[in-house]
């Protein structure tokens, strides 16, 4: 499981609740867990800590250790006792106050991994949890059974055969959708689903069939003026070669949108990828595990003068605001939209005695200059309101040729 950076489920709470990811094409849900590369120590300058600071740095190492320790030895200790390590596991998780700690079974992490090959089994849809607990729907994959029923970004969903979903979290309105058994398996393509969902003032339901779908993260449109929108809906496999390529066969000198709404991240190797389309190289971030600082480099030879404006909103989030803060921070594109996310912990994975996963946070993330996401976000550079692709085409407009090669 090394080299990645896995998808976003926010707490797990209870059993039989699968994990879907963005990707899976059912929920966004916000958080975001995983491995990292094992990478070199950053070479960024930094000196290593000392008095105080030091102080610091294995105090947080001692935590971090005391609080795996405290989830692998519950597991333990129920395994010995014939109980399920997985929730004491989870109960030892949720002593933590961590928002993004959790835990997952071996069927569950299994369904994960497949999703991270951009296969799944469901209806097409992504959504979110708003603030008032609601679940709206923010896309619907073209071809999905979910796009066949003209379920609409916008609608909002209400119940999942027959029980209502405002409220619930969102890996729980997940396993309603996939039909999670309870025993670590999901319903099987061809199974019924019924939605009861709410557009404006009109409420229905319908019955759909859930599908073999295949994820396509990365769609490329030409719009009239020669502009390449380039959008990321995840960061799955190969989807970092996708936008390379995408930059590379667009029309010489035209600018760029990359399009990064929504994005709630993925594999951290294909951010830093998609990343070393528009750098020569250098820094896209550092990070701290254990105390350990690290860092992600883009690789030579992108174009570095080619206009680029990249759109953002709340639902930026992990790997997408990694890439966002490495072309802010290092004056390569302008960012337009409005504050991302915030999501910028680091989460590495425990596999414990029963063959289940604890993800539990271990660091944090920083962009070239240094500056904390988690809890913070991204300030785009200039806000934008509804259309904030027009807004994008207009400052491209106004860069021409002006970017320059970014250092």
């Amino acid at each position: 499981m090394s080299g990645r950076e896995l998808f976003c489920p926010p707490r797990r709470t209870r059993r039989g609740v699968a994990l879907t990811l963005v990707c899976a094409g059912v929920l966004v849900t916000g958080a975001a867990t995983g491995s990292l590369p094992g990478t070199d120590p950053a070479g960024t300058g930094r000196k290593t800590p000392s008095g105080p600071a030091r102080s610091a740095a294995a105090s947080h190492r001692e935590a971090v250790a005391s609080h795996r320790e405290a989830v692998a030895e519950a597991a333990s200790r129920a395994m010995a006792g014939g109980m399920s390590p997985m929730e004491a596991a989870e109960q030892a998780v949720s002593r933590s106050g961590d928002r993004w700690d959790a835990v997952y079974s071996r069927g569950e992490y299994e369904e994960f991994e497949q999703a991270l090959d951009g296969r799944y089994t469901g209806v097409g849809l992504w959504a979110r949890r708003e603030r008032d607990g609601r679940i709206e729907v923010t896309r619907v994959q073209t071809g999905s059974p979910a796009a066949a029923a003209g379920i609409r970004a916008g609608d909002r969903l209400r119940s999942i055969d027959g029980r209502t979903v405002d409220g619930l979290p969102v890996t729980e309105v997940v396993g309603l959708l996939r039909g999670d058994a309870g025993d670590d398996t999901a319903a099987p393509a061809g199974t019924p689903v019924r939605l009861g969902l709410e557009r404006g003032t009109r409420a229905w339901s319908l019955t759909l069939r859930r599908a073999r779908l295949s994820t396509h993260p990365v769609t490329v449109r030409r719009l009239a003026d020669g502009v390449t929108v380039i959008q990321v809906t995840a960061f799955t496999k190969g989807s970092g070669e996708a936008v390379r390529s995408a930059v590379r066969h667009a029309p010489a000198h035209a600018g760029v949108v990359l399009d990064l709404r929504g994005n709630s991240g993925g594999l951290v190797t294909e951010a830093v990828t998609a990343a070393s389309a528009f750098l020569d190289g250098g820094l896209v971030a550092t990070y701290d595990v254990d105390g350990a600082q690290r860092a992600l480099h883009a690789e030579p030879g992108g174009d570095t003068a080619r206009p680029l404006v990249a759109l953002v909103d709340g639902g930026t989030m992990s790997a997408a605001e990694l890439l966002t803060g490495a072309l802010q921070d290092r004056g390569r594109a302008v960012v337009v939209g409005s504050r991302t996310f915030g999501k910028g912990s680091v989460q590495m994975p425990t596999r414990l005695p029963d063959g289940s996963v604890a993800e539990l946070t271990v660091g944090h993330y920083r962009t070239p200059s240094g500056r904390g996401v988690d809890g913070r976000g991204i300030t785009p550079d200039l806000d934008a309101g509804g259309d904030a692709l027009r807004r994008a085409r207009t400052v491209l407009g106004g860069l021409g040729d002006a970017t320059g090669t970014a250092s």
